[in-house]
């Protein structure tokens, strides 16, 4: 074959100086992240992360947690924010490993894409860099698959996979949950990463942003803002305060995420919820009905602890401190449902 009629992986679509490049743009970013634990640098064929410190455990458990961002991402292509939903990722694995009482130590991600364009790219990663250090994590490495022919050049998808410990006896597992114990909902900052699909379909036309600037404000400001890592607060409540439950409100909202938690034959009922615009709004303007709404959305609660009755308070007040707007939202009892009456 004649050199001219030969063709290249670049001439395929996968330009693989692109992404060297890409990682040498990152990589100092990336170190921010790291501490004593992270062997070696970005770019290696596996992470590293020396577990000796985990000798000062009785019985450590490893806990791990893998999610994506789901199609919030058409969002940030549409808006062209693409430095939050690196946030998102950490924020929706995080959180559920937080629920056992899940210290987070490593993260890693992967991007799928069209075609690698690298201010996109690191805009992206710089997210997930913010969203480790709120976890306070370390982010050990990823992968950057190009897809040509498979995906659309300006496309990209997001997974992120999450590994944290919790000493065996101090997990929380909702097991001790019991009739009468009360429920704490903690304020999400929108509807974080789930009800996407749904939202797209109230909120764009013909899947374009609205010309209204009033609505494209609306979803700027209030949709589209970046998920809560509740980490630091938890793991600091938790030193203080039995909690006997934990639940991360995500995708099924309340009628799916709450009955994960609690024992056979107990029920929740949630009738105390605070007022949130960005859902009241969107109920009013989309005549949205009731239990689709509690069984997709978070409702302005995205994190939700069950205490027993004595700790109420002192539980409320820790919370306060620690900057996290808190709310008794309800009571478990023997129904074995959920109900829900605000």
């Amino acid at each position: 074959m004649s050199d001219q009629n030969k063709v290249t992986y670049k001439d395929a679509g996968v330009d693989t100086e692109k992404g060297q490049e890409f990682v040498k743009r990152i990589k100092s970013n990336v170190a921010t992240t790291h501490n004593k634990n992270v062997l070696g640098g970005l770019g290696g064929f596996a992470a590293c992360y020396d577990v000796s410190f985990l000798k000062s455990y009785q019985e450590p458990i490893l806990l791990s947690g893998t999610d994506g961002v789901g199609t919030k991402l058409q969002l940030a292509r549409l808006l062209g924010i693409h430095d939050t939903v690196g946030i998102d990722l950490v924020a929706m694995c995080v959180n559920d490993i937080l629920v056992n009482g899940g210290k987070p130590l490593f993260f890693q991600d992967y991007i799928a894409c069209g075609k690698l364009h690298l201010p996109t790219m690191e805009g992206i990663v710089s997210g997930i860099v913010k969203g480790c250090k709120l976890a306070e994590c370390a982010l050990v490495g990823g992968e950057t698959a190009e897809h040509p022919g498979v995906m659309p050049d300006e496309e990209y998808d997001l997974a992120g996979f999450v590994v944290g410990v919790v000493e065996k006896n101090k997990m929380i597992d909702g097991k001790s949950i019991k009739p009468g114990d009360t429920i704490i909902g903690l304020s999400s900052s929108g509807p974080h990463s789930n009800g996407f699909s749904l939202l797209r379909r109230l909120l764009l036309k013909d899947g374009r942003l609205p010309s209204s600037e009033s609505d494209l404000n609306f979803i700027k400001d209030h949709v589209f803002v970046p998920t809560n890592i509740y980490v630091k607060s938890i793991l600091s409540l938790i030193e203080k305060v039995s909690v006997k439950g934990m639940v991360h409100i995500t995708g099924g909202g309340f009628y799916e995420n709450i009955p994960r938690v609690l024992p056979n034959g107990i029920g929740a009922e949630i009738n105390s919820l605070p007022e949130s615009y960005v859902f009241s709004k969107l109920k009013k303007d989309h005549s949205l009905d009731f239990n689709d709404m509690y069984g997709t959305f978070n409702m302005g609660i995205g994190y939700i602890l069950v205490v027993e009755n004595g700790l109420v308070d002192t539980a409320m007040n820790a919370l306060d401190e620690l900057g996290e707007k808190a709310f008794i939202i309800g009571k478990t009892n023997d129904s074995g449902k959920i109900s829900i009456t605000t």
